[in-house]
């Protein structure tokens, strides 16, 4: 196993409960390892939450990390996401603006993908979605104007393909209503 450092994006398909994301999380940082990116939010089924959580650890630690994750019993499935998985992220973004700079903000904001989604006499508020690397070379070109506020969302990704991460773990919880009816 390889004890080189790299960030590995693990989703983690969990009941929807109160109290599992606290769970998760502190198992996690309890044991000294710091979560680069954590987002949660519900998926296809009312029953199911997905967790994206990204560390940065080698290989020996994240296997630890997966199998005391598959120890708690909210947690229904874990998946390493590859490299090439859709992978974004959401950024609002305050930037000073004068009448002199707005057009070249707005240019590029653009080049980006983004939109102005508040405008005052000194401020653009802007809000882009992408790959954390082009949102952070977005971020560096607006630097030099002044970034006034920044909030990120942590990220969220899923694997390429037909496959879903929630198929059998659903058709499971399914099954599970219906013979507690």
């Amino acid at each position: 196993m390889s004890s080189e450092l790299s960030t590995h994006t693990l989703s983690v398909l969990v009941e929807n409960k109160p109290g599992v994301l606290a769970r998760v999380s502190s198992l996690v940082s309890r044991r000294g390892y710091n979560i680069e990116s954590l987002a949660v939010g519900p998926t296809e089924y009312p029953t199911m939450s997905r967790i994206t959580l990204a560390v940065t650890v080698d290989d020996q630690v994240l296997e630890q990390i997966t199998k005391q994750l598959n120890k708690l019993i909210e947690v229904l499935k874990i998946v390493e996401l590859e490299e090439n998985s859709v992978r974004r992220e959401l950024i609002l973004v305050k930037v000073r603006s004068t009448a002199e700079t707005r057009g070249q903000l707005i240019e590029i904001i653009g080049l980006f993908g983004g939109k102005v989604v508040d405008v005052t006499s000194d401020i653009l508020t802007i809000e882009a979605v992408g790959k954390p690397e082009k949102l952070a070379a977005m971020l560096s070109l607006l630097e030099p104007y002044g970034i006034r506020e920044l909030v990120q969302s942590g990220l969220v990704a899923l694997g390429r393909g037909n496959r879903s991460m929630t198929d059998r773990a659903g058709r499971a919880e399914r099954t599970k209503a219906v013979h507690a009816v």
